[in-house]
């Protein structure tokens, strides 16, 4: 239950919802069983004969029939009979009416504990979700991690908080039932409660595989979701070679065996509610046999108002019991769920951020590799790499695909560690920079462009939300972008579509720079960002970048020879090592790797 209890610490303060939900309850399940109480002085009204008998007031307080029995006949003695039947409807009518109005205020104060959990649980995901090193989202399905965040936590919210409920309120009725039962047999609700041990053995016995069976239907859904999503993002290219049947059939065989899964469990779970309702109508049958030879052969004092009134309540107990037995069967669902969400917060991340990291607040000297090596598990991307960028100086880095040039680059902004070795700013260690300020430091162009379905404005203010329209424009224009934003039908309040589909890649790639521009990082990486655009493309966007690079310290990764000639120094990187550095004419007459990479591109352009 450990699971359960920590996911109900997302509803803190339970005491704001839990006290008033309890108060609420007692009075609506006071009223509510009042209602079944007054039943006895209605039969009595309707059928006894007023004078005939003699009134006695009960012997003991408890007696709870005894005492509307001779309330009743007293009223019917001293007002008369139609007077004492309309003061019990009256009775009735008011019980009734303050029991729904206590039982509306318990449905919304639940309601709103059920809201705050299911908002503090996803905050606290998706924050954690954020919070996590890019390592994580390159080990993990995207789909599972949406599938937690969206459906399991809505699992959690009406299964676990809905148990809550029903564990508060089921066990008040009962008790109240329950004391009704005894004050009016002692000796038939001794043996009628046998039956509740009995149904919950048998319901327990029902629904105990649940949870397993719930985890593994969760854990097809996220795949669902991940087939999902990888097909919306790669449509093109499942048109392109004509493998939307393939991928249909993929996700059709994962919806079936998720079908079958929810199936099974919702027999197991849809048998709990017939089984306890029919155990319910035996024991009533039992209680009907048991009870009425009481009342026949006079061993108990139960008259037969109080018998029909005792069957009335009784039926009734049944349906608490009934209740905590499918909350039983349902929480098993919830906790399934609840195991998958609080995996995401129990996963220690392999580089947590110290408390005592250090804020930078300017950028005055260089940033510096020391002897730096990194591998994914067994395969290792860089060996023993040592480099100085100085502040203000342009670095090229070039080579082969799968040299390990982006993974250098990467480590920059911290979003992969090295394995072994370190990397200063200002001869400060990254892992002992705060995060946030140091990625301030930083602006980034990649070869990917990272666009958001939302207008040209707030996509290049991204990095700077508070920035106004003149500052917006500004970065535009020196981002060769303005003039072609003032031509799209809402200007710079044109929605671009899902990652700027509305737009062509140079337009793309040009709002990624306005957005680069406008954040003004004394440290800028780009990666490849010219490498898929046409020549006219080509040329706006590395007119674009030549404004972006002015007096900035800068990273480039790049094959064409328009980007890496004028960079200041230039590393040939091919196997995770620097293989060659120099300028670009010292290169050339090397005769080397990197005089061979340009006598092919321009053989390739010719």
């Amino acid at each position: 239950m450990s699971t359960y209890f920590r996911l109900l610490g997302f509803a803190q303060p339970i005491s704001h919802y839990a006290i008033p939900y309890l108060l609420l309850m007692v009075l609506a399940t006071l009223f509510g069983t009042l209602n079944l109480a007054l039943l006895a002085p209605l039969l009595t009204a309707l059928f006894s004969e007023p004078g005939v008998e003699e009134l006695s007031e009960p012997s003991t307080w408890t007696d709870l029939m005894g005492w509307f029995e001779y309330l009743t006949l007293w009223v019917q003695k001293e007002l008369g009979p139609n007077t004492a039947l309309q003061w019990i409807c009256v009775a009735i009518l008011c019980s009734v009416f303050f029991s729904n109005l206590f039982k509306y205020g318990s449905f919304r104060v639940m309601e709103n504990f059920r809201i705050h959990t299911l908002l503090n649980l996803r905050r606290s995901i998706f924050n954690r979700v954020l919070d996590k090193d890019l390592a994580y989202f390159n080990e993990q399905r995207k789909g599972q991690i949406i599938s937690k965040i969206a459906s399991d936590v809505q699992v959690v919210q009406y299964s676990v908080t809905s148990t809550l409920q029903v564990v508060i309120k089921e066990p008040i009725q009962l008790i109240f039932y329950l004391l009704v039962l005894f004050s009016i047999s002692v000796k038939l609700t001794l043996f009628s409660t046998l039956v509740i041990p009995i149904s919950a053995w048998i319901i327990s016995k029902i629904v105990q595989k649940l949870r397993s069976q719930a985890k593994e239907a969760q854990e097809r859904f996220g795949m669902m979701i991940s087939y999902l999503d990888e097909s919306l993002t790669g449509i093109r290219i499942i048109k392109a070679f004509n493998a939307s049947e393939r991928i249909k059939e993929k996700f059709h065989h994962e919806n079936i065996q998720y079908s079958n899964l929810g199936r099974k469990m919702a027999y197991r779970q849809q048998l709990a509610s017939p089984v306890s309702e029919f155990l319910g109508v035996a024991m009533v049958s039992i209680l009907v046999l048991y009870g009425g030879n009481l009342v026949m052969s006079g061993q108990d004092t139960l008259s037969a108002s109080g018998f029909i009134t005792y069957i009335a309540i009784f039926s009734q107990v049944m349906r608490p019991a009934k209740a905590l037995s499918e909350a039983f069967s349902q929480l098993h669902t919830g906790l399934a769920a609840g195991e998958r969400v609080l995996e995401i917060l129990d996963e220690k991340d392999p580089f947590q951020e110290s408390k005592e990291s250090i804020s930078i607040l300017n950028f005055r000297e260089g940033i510096k590799f020391n002897q730096v090596s990194f591998a994914y598990e067994k395969k290792r991307v860089l060996r023993d790499i040592s480099l100085y960028i100085p502040k203000g100086k342009t670095i090229a880095l070039v080579g082969p695909s799968g040299g390990g040039k982006s993974t250098l680059m990467d480590m920059i902004p911290r979003f992969i560690r090295p394995t072994l070795g370190n990397i200063t700013l200002d001869g400060i260690d990254l892992n002992s920079i705060n995060a946030h300020s140091l990625r301030s430091m930083i602006g980034m162009v990649n070869q990917e462009t990272i666009l958001f379905h939302d207008s040209i404005r707030n996509n290049i203010a991204f990095g700077k939300p508070d920035a106004t329209q003149e500052e917006i424009e500004k970065a535009a224009q020196i981002a060769n972008a303005h003039e072609f934003i003032l031509n799209t039908s809402g200007g710079y309040e044109t929605v671009i579509g899902d990652r700027g589909a509305k737009l062509s890649g140079g337009q793309k790639q040009r709002i990624c720079i306005a957005r680069a521009i406008l954040q003004n990082p004394p440290i800028l990486l780009l990666d490849e960002a010219t490498s898929a655009l046409d020549t006219e493309s080509e040329h706006l966007v590395q007119d674009a970048l030549q404004q972006l690079m002015k007096n900035r310290t800068t990273l480039v990764i790049a094959h064409r020879l328009s980007t890496i000639q004028k960079a200041d120094q230039i590393l040939v990187i091919e196997n995770g090592e620097i293989k060659e550095e120099g300028t670009h004419f010292e290169l050339l007459f090397k005769e080397g790797i990197y005089s061979r990479l340009i006598d092919k591109q321009s053989f390739e352009q010719a």
